[in-house]
């Protein structure tokens, strides 16, 4: 009769929790919850079902416009003249005329704050030189990044047939975004203005509530079309632990901030992330022949976290760098070796080891005063 009765109970406890976890976001009609550093999923619904995801489509011609800029392709302050077939787009836009001259930091915070279908033509038309040829540019950043069960129609996620995404790819997308931290400075602000010198000064609000209402909330895109309804990308950070949330298929704009909440809650309510050494902290040295430096200091090129439920007993890791072949001269961020994360002799995860300053090649004077120094100290005999 005991057994009968412990056997209930845990069967109660197990469909209570399943049940609880299915209704966090009842109404969307497809959902994910990952953990930005190790790309784990939390929580998922329907979370491979093919549908129109609205702009949140601009989240990959964020990417797009972003590399760019870091390849030295653009920079914030070039002009953008707006052509016609910009200017005429219809939605969500800061009413660009044709002919009118922008830099690309603003036409950014039109893309990010304001989801501007015309912003987000007119830097396609300057990167690609045609929409079409932009949207060709995303399908391709799209399979680079993984994305099995993604086309891309047009740049702004306006509805068109055969434009679809899912729940899951659209974080992976979001995950690659925030990987430019350059994003945040633009989904961050709840509100800005465009235009400021002018008789036209145009005031943005963030279509993203939650970068205002939500703790740790910084990002990252809205959308909303009649196919596609309401859906939602936010990414939010407390402590060491950053969430990509992503609801799709919402019936109101009011429902979609909440159930988002609700599942950023899920995740920060049960899970963990320990951080094991910040991109900051110095990990070890290595020695570099016919350098400009013998020794140089080694980082992580990104934090090294663990992900863990809150439930779970801390666990000490321990740290072991391999460096690498390589050539110099090494420019600042160029991958030295791999650092090891272990927990006794398991391997958790591996993580690129990097400098942080550059490297270059001994001139040879110098190689042989230094050659004739180690000599005469005994290092070199």
């Amino acid at each position: 009769m005991k057994k009968l009765f412990l056997f209930m109970f845990l069967l109660f406890v197990f469909c209570t929790r399943v049940s609880a976890e299915d209704n966090i976001i009842p109404n969307a009609k497809s959902g994910v919850l990952m953990e930005a550093s190790s790309g784990t999923i939390l929580f998922e619904k329907n979370k491979d079902d093919k549908m129109a995801v609205a702009s949140m489509t601009k989240m990959i011609a964020q990417i797009i416009i972003l590399e760019n800029i870091e390849n030295g392709n653009l920079s914030w302050d070039e002009v953008v003249t707006a052509s016609s077939n910009a200017s005429g787009m219809g939605g969500s836009q800061i009413y660009l005329q044709t002919g009118e001259k922008m830099t690309v930091r603003d036409l950014m915070k039109g893309i990010t704050m304001a989801s501007a279908n015309d912003a987000t033509v007119a830097m396609a038309e300057r990167i690609s030189g045609t929409e079409e040829a932009f949207v060709k540019l995303m399908n391709e950043k799209a399979k680079s990044i993984g994305l099995k069960n993604t086309v891309f129609k047009n740049c702004t996620g306006l509805d068109e047939e055969g434009h679809y995404s899912t729940a899951y790819d659209m974080a992976l997308i979001a995950k690659e975004l925030i990987s430019h931290e350059k994003i945040f400075e633009f989904s961050s602000i709840y509100e800005d203005y465009l235009r400021i010198d002018t008789q036209n000064k145009f005031w943005l609000v963030n279509t993203n509530k939650l970068v205002r209402f939500y703790e740790g909330a910084d990002g990252l895109k809205t959308g909303f079309t009649d196919n596609a309804k309401y859906c939602m990308a936010v990414t939010a950070k407390r402590d060491n632990m950053r969430l990509i949330a992503i609801v799709l298929g919402e019936n109101s704009g009011k429902v979609r901030n909440a159930e988002t909440m609700e599942l950023l809650d899920y995740g920060y309510n049960l899970y963990k992330v320990d951080l094991v050494k910040s991109k900051d902290d110095k990990v070890g040295t290595i020695k570099i022949d016919k350098a400009s430096k013998k020794e140089i200091d080694v980082y992580p090129k990104e934090d090294i976290t663990i992900l863990g439920k809150k439930s779970d007993v801390s666990i000490n890791y321990d740290i072991e760098l391999k460096q690498i072949d390589f050539k110099i001269p090494l420019k600042k961020g160029s991958k030295v070796g791999t650092i090891m994360v272990k927990n006794g002799n398991k391997k958790i995860k591996e993580v690129d080891a990097i400098i942080n300053e550059d490297i270059m090649k001994l001139g040879l004077i110098k190689l042989i005063l230094n050659t004739m120094s180690d000599i005469l100290s005994g290092n070199l005999l």
